[in-house]
């Protein structure tokens, strides 16, 4: 008689069989129990694989991932390094100095000018012309008063600089070089200290003919500096006058330091 291992009807018929066919039935239920574990050890070894298939799956997704991830910074820095303008080595830029350390260079055919007055009785005037320093404290040609530059208008040569003191001294040594300056001259003055007390109208008359606009209102202790020149037709652009108040003065009884710059148009014959 046959059995067929692992049928229901078939294992309840072995249990019941006879003795002569004992034999059969603990072989069948051997052999069923050998089934049992044989597909129970199957369907383990069957979820193993489908996990070990799941975990390696798994890990070639995320390095498949991280690879491109990768792959998007690299190109994305790529993207900054080739975008960034080209650094061009200029070497050290060297900073450009006008002539008497003016702030912008003068055109062809002009002058370049920078000067100051004094400050209070203590720092004389300054007044440099084409790069050149012609008077000041440091050259000691300085003095109380009006302080004068007389330079050629065509070549930019100094004729003379001298200073004349307008509190203790006189005023003749001033109206003299006054009347002396020859036409086409370039006249520059600034004050130290005092330049009103002894300066009398026939003075102020003479400066306003240079172009001034300011001399007649010049007073005691007010700063003043000028540019003008001989045989001039109108009044001069380079001038500046600071009242001496004791409002508004930065040293105690004098006004503050005026400075000015400029270009001098050179005489033509």
């Amino acid at each position: 008689m046959y059995l067929r291992c692992g049928h229901v009807t078939h294992f309840w018929f072995c249990r019941n069989v006879v003795n002569r066919v004992r034999l059969e039935y603990t072989v069948c239920v051997k052999q069923c129990g050998w089934f049992a574990v044989h597909s129970e050890a199957e369907m383990f070894r069957a979820g193993g694989i489908l996990k070990l298939a799941a975990l390696i799956f798994a890990f070639l997704l995320a390095v498949f991932l991280a690879f491109q991830l990768l792959e998007i910074n690299l190109d994305f820095r790529l993207a900054n390094v080739f975008s960034r303008p080209a650094l061009v080595n200029t070497g050290p830029t060297k900073l450009v100095r006008h002539k008497c350390g003016l702030s912008k260079p003068c055109p062809q055919g002009h002058l370049a000018f920078k000067m100051a007055s004094g400050a209070a009785n203590v720092v004389g005037p300054r007044i440099c012309l084409e790069d050149k320093l012609l008077m000041s404290g440091v050259k000691n040609n300085v003095g109380r008063g009006i302080n004068v530059a007389l330079v050629n208008g065509e070549t930019g040569e100094v004729i003379k600089t001298d200073s004349f003191d307008m509190w203790a001294g006189d005023v003749a040594p001033f109206l003299k070089l006054l009347k002396e300056i020859e036409e086409g001259t370039v006249v520059m003055m600034a004050s130290f200290d005092d330049t009103s007390t002894k300066l009398n109208d026939e003075a102020k008359k003479l400066i306003s003919d240079l172009g001034s606009s300011a001399i007649s209102n010049v007073g005691f202790r007010d700063n003043w500096i000028f540019v003008g020149g001989k045989g001039i037709k109108t009044k001069s652009p380079f001038e500046q006058h600071i009242k001496n108040n004791a409002d508004t003065n930065k040293f105690d009884g004098w006004p503050d330091v005026l400075e000015m710059e400029g270009c001098i148009p050179q005489r033509h014959k």
